[in-house]
């Protein structure tokens, strides 16, 4: 209990370092959440993690180049 207490201000100690909520978080995530409520989710474990595993590169693409967040999955599939 103690420890979650002494983290709770952390953003304080660390000011423009840490954000003071996790709305960021949270709206990197809607999409995805959007699709499985909108098709019922996946009925196969794989179909889930294929998804996932689609999402993350795409978005790590998006902010790590200033090309579209599709060009490099693209570039490594026809590589």
């Amino acid at each position: 209990m103690r420890r979650a207490r002494d983290q709770l201000l952390t953003f304080a100690a660390f000011s423009g370092q840490v954000a003071a909520t996790n709305s960021t978080c949270e709206r990197n995530l809607r999409p995805a959440v959007v699709q499985r409520k909108m098709t019922n989710g996946h009925r196969a474990m794989w179909a889930a993690r294929a998804e996932a595993d689609v999402r993350t590169v795409v978005a790590t693409a998006a902010l790590r180049t200033k090309a579209t967040p599709f060009a490099t999955p693209l570039a490594a599939i026809t590589a």
